[in-house]
């Protein structure tokens, strides 16, 4: 996953109380602006077309096979984590894993606002099973196997794509190392039953699925990746972490 690096840390400057205050009062000046931009930008999102969904998606569950409309769960809102676990594959991608150790603790909150959270994998949905088993999730997770869903929502690409040396994604013809991709995708189902795509994000916009990064983020050492070969290159399984005591956190593909 292309994420940036931190700007180096510098010795930290110490300051009276009052000065200190000052300098926060500009900075809270700037953390507005962001916040009301973000707003906006929400506000165009929400403003964003649909694109009804024509194609007959079915997916393997732990309830047998369901279509597409299927997965809302009875709400109009469905919010999908595209999770990069390939077929052949002995554990999901460890980014992804950090990004899904957030889902549940959200998921009851999301559905007070006729949202389902679900997460996507073309993984046949025995390896998903033994994977989420072991990881401790409670989260609803289903498999694409055998299916194009993911392929027509650019997180997986076909060996011709592949050999190509460039993908489709995240709106940009780029190269890419995997053969799966992260990325988030929204469905919205009418009371007539019909499926609409409404919205989906990649690469670094991800990153609104790992509630981690913003609280290290308000943090003096930030997220502490300046000097990584891969700046996620530190996150493991939540399993994995050294002396790991249960805290969930977790890189990229196994």
């Amino acid at each position: 996953m292309n994420l940036v690096a931190d700007i180096p840390a510098t010795s930290p400057r110490i300051v009276s109380r009052e000065q200190w205050l000052q300098e926060r009062m500009r900075l809270l000046a700037r953390e507005k602006e962001l916040t009301r931009l973000g707003d906006r930008i929400a506000a165009e999102r929400r403003a964003l077309p649909w694109v009804k969904v024509e194609k007959d998606y079915v997916f393997d569950t732990a309830d047998g096979p369901r279509r597409l409309g299927e997965l809302f769960d009875g709400r109009h809102q469905l919010l999908v984590q595209h999770f990069m676990f390939a077929p052949g594959r002995e554990q999901g991608c460890r980014s992804c894993s950090y990004m899904a150790d957030h889902h549940d603790g959200a998921r009851a909150h999301l559905a007070q606002r006729d949202t389902t959270l679900l997460v996507i994998s073309r993984a046949p949905l025995a390896d998903i099973q033994r994977f989420r088993a072991r990881m401790g999730w409670r989260f609803p997770w289903v498999s694409s196997f055998g299916s194009d869903f993911n392929y027509d929502f650019g997180v997986s690409f076909t060996p011709e794509d592949m050999a190509t040396g460039a993908v489709d994604y995240n709106y940009t013809r780029q190269y890419f190392p995997h053969s799966e991709a992260p990325g988030i995708s929204v469905f919205h189902r009418d009371d007539a039953g019909n499926v609409f795509h409404t919205y989906s994000r990649f690469g670094r916009g991800v990153e609104v699925m790992m509630g981690t990064y913003p609280l290290l983020d308000l943090t003096p050492k930030g997220r502490d990746e300046a000097g990584l070969e891969d700046p996620m290159a530190w996150v493991r399984h939540h399993d994995r972490y050294p002396q790991a005591d249960g805290a969930h956190g977790c890189g990229c593909q196994g």
